[in-house]
């Protein structure tokens, strides 16, 4: 009984070889153009992975939003497990369950930026463009499977803990599609590098990425930066004992982090990745704050779980308690030329006619 596990990738194998199949088919009929291909007149960026899973695409887009400004920027994402359906442009009155998790949450960090959701990308962009006829830069969040819009600049991400190269197709791995697809970027991220990664595990890297993507395309390798907590509730003070609540693909470096930085876990409530948060779910963490009456223990989250936690209906749950989050960026390893100035190279100046 105990070989099962080790035989399962052996007995998925059938499957993983119809799945790349129809990929490949796909992929061939987009790429010679035999289903319809919608091309924006404005720069488009996509940032996507060929994974399921984190693979730390939101901080990607944050930070490419904040570089890439001043440029009037919008975000388009489908808009996972909101409560609406079709064209949503974020708003004053817009939350986690109209909008999605992460596209709330990109309203909250970048109060200059257009964010909207859309689960057909091509109508998304057709409908900023109406609404705002002087936008000069899109980011598709997570469209690097959605053929039926070509972006201008492939941004492709891979987790330095599992990369592309080293997994294998669905069922059998995490991939969507064959690591061929890889080609269709312009340039690749080994996101959430530890601290410290040698030149030569870099080169090694690169030479394993290099055997599927296109001649020349760079690679980078970033990290998450962890910010200063920061309050959501009343109590302004983050006590040294945590109650740590994530809904998140991976939790684990982020208890590593709290962890080296000397915190202390009292309990950790892990849910599935974009896990609704109810209302018993609340309740549940606040039964278990209060049954420790104890100053120093606060309520911990990341970004992305906060903006749930803010819904109208739940505020009156937690507000007076000791509840935060924990804000997260990217860094880049140096390199010439640097992902900034790539990026920079993507797009045109600030009040550019891209048509000119």
């Amino acid at each position: 009984m105990p070989a099962i596990p080790h035989l399962l990738p052996f007995l998925l194998s059938p499957f993983a070889m119809v799945y790349s199949g129809i990929v490949r088919l796909r992929n061939l009929l987009y790429d010679k153009e035999v289903f319809s291909v919608y091309e924006a007149p404005i720069p488009v960026i996509c940032v996507g992975n060929l994974s399921v899973g984190g693979t730390g695409k939101t901080p990607q887009v944050e930070y490419l939003a904040r570089l890439l400004q001043p440029r009037k920027i919008a975000i388009l994402s489908r808009g996972y497990k909101r409560a609406t359906k079709g064209f949503v442009l974020a708003d004053a009155h817009s939350s986690a369950t109209t909008l999605g998790d992460e596209p709330f949450q990109y309203t909250q960090s970048l109060p200059g930026v257009l964010v909207a959701v859309c689960e057909k990308r091509k109508v998304g962009i057709q409908q900023l463009l109406k609404r705002f006829p002087d936008l000069e830069v899109i980011l598709l969040d997570d469209a690097f499977q959605h053929r039926a819009v070509k972006a201008s600049k492939y941004l492709l991400l891979t987790d330095f803990n599992r990369l592309f190269t080293q997994d294998y197709l669905l069922p059998m791995g995490r991939l969507r599609e064959p690591r061929t697809g890889s080609h269709r970027a312009q340039a690749v991220v080994v996101t959430k590098c530890p601290g410290e990664v040698s030149l030569e595990q870099q080169a090694f890297i690169r030479k394993q990425i290099q055997r599927y993507t296109s001649h020349g395309t760079p690679i980078f390798f970033s990290q998450i930066v962890y910010g200063a907590a920061v309050p959501v509730g009343l109590v302004k003070s983050l006590g040294k004992r945590l109650i740590l609540v994530t809904g998140i693909a991976n939790a684990h470096p982020l208890v590593q982090h709290l962890s080296r930085t000397g915190f202390e876990l009292v309990r950790h409530f892990e849910w599935a990745d974009h896990a609704a948060v109810t209302r018993e779910r609340v309740e549940e963490v606040v039964a278990f704050y209060r049954t420790l009456q104890d100053p120093q223990v606060s309520i911990l989250m990341t970004q992305k779980d906060a903006v749930k936690w803010q819904a109208p209906e739940l505020e009156s749950l937690w507000r007076e308690l000791p509840v935060f989050y924990l804000p997260i960026t990217n860094t880049f390893a140096p390199q010439e030329a640097s992902f900034d100035a790539t990026m920079s190279e993507w797009v045109l100046p600030p009040g550019s006619d891209f048509n000119s």
